[in-house]
C-alpha cells in the first residue's frame, strides 16, 4: 500500500448514518466467521464505507473461499440467521432478521483466495473489528459489475473520490483492462483530476490535485 495513503481512524469511524440494524448484522457475521475460524473479508458498500467512502448498500457483502462456504453457512445459522440458496455459483447468503448477508467466493469471475483475503486490513466501523479489502480492489470489484444495464458512472464518482488516496490507479486499470466500461470511467476521473493520468504518477502534471 502507498507511503501516503491515509486511513479513517477507527476511533473516529462515523457511524450514526448506518441503520442500527445493519450494524448488528455486520457484528453477528463477523463474530460467527471469527468463532468458526473462517478466513474473510468485508467488500462492497460496508467495505468502502470503513475506509472513508459514502454508504450506498443495505446489506453485508463478505469474501470468502469457495471451499469455506458451508462452514460459513452453518456458522451463520448457529447465530440464528437462515440460509438460502440462490440460483447463482458465486456466492451463497443469508438473513439475519430480514437483511441479507451475501457470502462471496467468485465476485465477478475472480476466485477468492488466502492471497487475497490476506490483503485486508483490520478497521473498526461502529462496535466491531472486521477485516476490509483495500480501496483498490473495492473499485475494481464495483467497476467490473458495469455492463450495459448497470451503467451508472454518477454513482461510483463519490466513491473515487473518498478513496482516491488509497487507491491503487494503475493495479485498477490493470485490473479493469478487459471492461469498455470501466475504461470510461477511469478516463472521466483522469479529466476530472480524481485519478492521475495514464503513465504518471502522484506529483507529475495530470496527478490528483
Amino acid at each position: 500500500m502507498p507511503d501516503e495513503v491515509r486511513l479513517r481512524p477507527a476511533e473516529v469511524t462515523p457511524v450514526s448514518e448506518l441503520p442500527t440494524a445493519l450494524l448488528q448484522t455486520l457484528t453477528r457475521t463477523t463474530n460467527a466467521l471469527r468463532a468458526a475460524e473462517v478466513p474473510f473479508a468485508l467488500a462492497g458498500g460496508l467495505g468502502v464505507y470503513a475506509r472513508g467512502g459514502p454508504f450506498s448498500e443495505h446489506d453485508v457483502d463478505v469474501l470468502i473461499r469457495a471451499e469455506d462456504a458451508e462452514t460459513a453457512l452453518k456458522a451463520l445459522e448457529g447465530w440464528g440467521m437462515t440460509r438460502s440458496d440462490p440460483n447463482e455459483d458465486w456466492l451463497v447468503k443469508a438473513y439475519d432478521d430480514g437483511l441479507l448477508v451475501d457470502l462471496l467466493f467468485r465476485p465477478n469471475e475472480r476466485p477468492v483466495r488466502r492471497e487475497l483475503l490476506d490483503e485486508a486490513e483490520e478497521i473498526r466501523v461502529g462496535p466491531v473489528s472486521a477485516p476490509v479489502m483495500p480501496a483498490s480492489f473495492l473499485l475494481v470489484d464495483k467497476l467490473l459489475v458495469l455492463g450495459p444495464h448497470r451503467c451508472d458512472l454518477a454513482g461510483l464518482l463519490p466513491v473515487a473520490r473518498a478513496l482516491r488516496e488509497q487507491v491503487d490507479w494503475p493495479r485498477v486499470r490493470r485490473e479493469t483492462a478487459g471492461s469498455p466500461y470501466a475504461e470510461a470511467f477511469l478516463l472521466l476521473v483522469e479529466r476530472l483530476g480524481v485519478a492521475p493520468e495514464s503513465g504518471t504518477v502522484r506529483g507529475e502534471p495530470g496527478g490528483p490535485r
